[in-house]
């Protein structure tokens, strides 16, 4: 009997040795790191939100739980709070594996070691041995049976692990809801979500993305309009077309080339002319008559167009429809979209956009974190946010010239610089950092957030690395790749299954 009791009192304490190695390790390594760990904690897709407290619960609890394990007295409860922490643990990695939009870095102690299946199979093992621990701890009654001896602490145990799985669960569904809709600006980092895969030196930096498709990407200049390079997806070969055009002594000052379907655009807001010609020939074949002044346009389809102009009240910004077909009247402005917040001009500037898969118009503020979503006939759908904060733009404007001119009188703050639709889509180069994010990442790289406008839900973040020290100026989106020009060079990413699983998947 004796011999018996010695044989348990040495499993309990070969566990509770067990434990309390786990746990003071882990804590410590966390403490040690505590930067990193907590970074790590703020990418996880469970736990971003609440990574600010549960960096510094977690290898508390750790730590009190092996003084509990340590006190015989208080063993039993130690074994309790190791069932509730391990039940959470590999709660957390269930989620990961099976729930989660993508799976994090790893962080913490042992966990950095092992792969979250390994390590989903080692917490596993000290839950049974936690069990196996608290039912060894305990007297037990004057039941024949295993279950009758053991029942109340077989019930807390069952208590402890429903514990566990609510919490956590309860933490995932809360922090997706607020990371989607309404994040506290926490950018969430997939591993891997693009990679690079080649560059092609231009020469010059005049050139633009004038469209793309799924087999290949059109690039206007500045410097030389009536030039385009074609580049292939598949072959990366680039091809110089020229736009056969005589225009008759129009005198262009700003023109621009954008590709849609079959079709290619040129225009010039400033003329203002606007023109179609067919991607079989490369040649001008019809002219858009009655386009009022414009500072953007994109095209819709064969008739029709968006357009930004300086229409409205004191020359402000306003966005307008033009349709070669309505004959009703061609032109129709929609004076409810843009909202001023100081002057109408600079407060409202942005970028013009159309996603022709979901026939959406889309306008994104440059100095705030807004954008808009209407209609192909220019009716307000909804106004979407980015994530970041800066709901009031920061900029001061001046007079000059008798009230002729305006300019900006004060540093420029802006937030959202660069940005591409593609079916729902919406990328977005922020300027704007978030919490707990890496120094280096931000000197290094552009960050781009991702946007499903289907939904109006932010999804993740991922870098584009500068070249030396030049940074993005413009992207392009196709399925597969992000297309993004670099000072004098076309940087090519591939997507990840993270990105392209989104498209269109709601």
């Amino acid at each position: 009997m004796n011999s018996q009791r010695s044989r348990k009192n040495l499993v309990i304490q070969l566990v509770s040795y067990l434990f309390v190695l786990l746990f003071v390790y882990a804590a410590i390594s966390k403490l040690l790191d505590f930067q990193n760990f907590h970074v790590q904690l703020s990418q996880s897709p469970l736990l971003s939100v609440f990574s600010s407290w549960i960096a510094v619960l977690v290898p508390i609890a750790e730590l009190f739980t092996a003084i509990l394990l340590i006190v015989p007295s208080f063993r039993l409860w130690g074994f309790y709070f190791s069932l509730i922490l391990m039940g959470m643990f590999t709660v957390y990695i269930y989620i990961i594996l099976h729930f989660s939009s993508f799976i994090p870095c790893s962080c913490g102690g042992v966990l950095e070691k092992m792969s979250w299946n390994v390590h989903l199979l080692f917490n596993l093992i000290f839950i049974v041995l936690a069990i196996w621990a608290i039912l060894l701890c305990s007297k037990g009654n004057e039941s024949n049976n295993f279950i009758g001896r053991h029942l109340k602490h077989i019930k807390i145990i069952c208590f402890c692990l429903v514990f566990s799985a609510v919490s956590i669960t309860m933490l995932f569904l809360s922090s997706e809801n607020i990371m989607h809709y309404n994040n506290p600006f926490i950018r969430s980092y997939p591993v891997h979500a693009a990679e690079f895969i080649y560059e092609i030196d231009l020469k010059f930096n005049s050139y633009y993305f004038a469209g793309s498709d799924e087999k290949k990407v059109y690039l206007g200049n500045y410097t030389n309009p009536s030039q385009v390079l074609v580049i292939d997806n598949k072959s990366r070969q680039i091809k110089k077309v020229r736009i056969l055009f005589n225009p008759d002594k129009i005198l262009f000052k700003n023109v621009t080339i954008s590709v849609r379907d079959s079709s290619f655009y040129l225009f010039d807001g400033s003329v203002p002319k606007y023109f179609q010609g067919s991607l079989k020939n490369w040649k001008i074949n019809n002219e858009f008559n009655g386009f009022p002044y414009f500072t953007k346009a994109v095209p819709l389809d064969d008739v029709s167009a968006v357009f930004r102009s300086n229409n409205a009240k004191n020359s402000a910004n306003v966005l307008g429809i033009y349709n070669a077909s309505d004959e009703s009247g061609k032109i129709r402005y929609k004076r409810d979209l843009l909202e001023r917040q100081t002057d109408g001009i600079f407060d409202t500037d942005g970028m013009l956009m159309y996603s022709s898969k979901l026939e959406k118009i889309v306008y994104l503020y440059y100095y705030r974190n807004e954008f808009i979503i209407a209609d192909k006939l220019g009716s307000l759908s909804y106004r979407g946010h980015t994530i970041d904060t800066i709901k009031n733009v920061k900029i001061k404007t001046a007079s000059l010239k008798n009230d002729t001119e305006r300019t900006i009188s004060s540093p420029v703050y802006i937030v959202n610089a660069h940005s591409a639709i593609y079916k729902n889509l919406l990328f977005v180069n922020s300027k704007i950092r978030g919490r707990n994010e890496i120094d280096k990442l931000w000197e290094r790289s552009s960050i781009i957030d991702l946007y499903d406008i289907k939904t109006n839900k932010y999804l993740l973040s991922f870098p584009v690395y500068h070249i030396g020290k030049k940074g993005l100026r413009s992207l392009t989106i196709t399925e597969e790749n992000l297309y993004a020009l670099i000072g004098k060079t076309l940087v090519v990413y591939k997507f990840s299954d993270i990105i392209k699983k989104e498209i269109l998947s709601h």
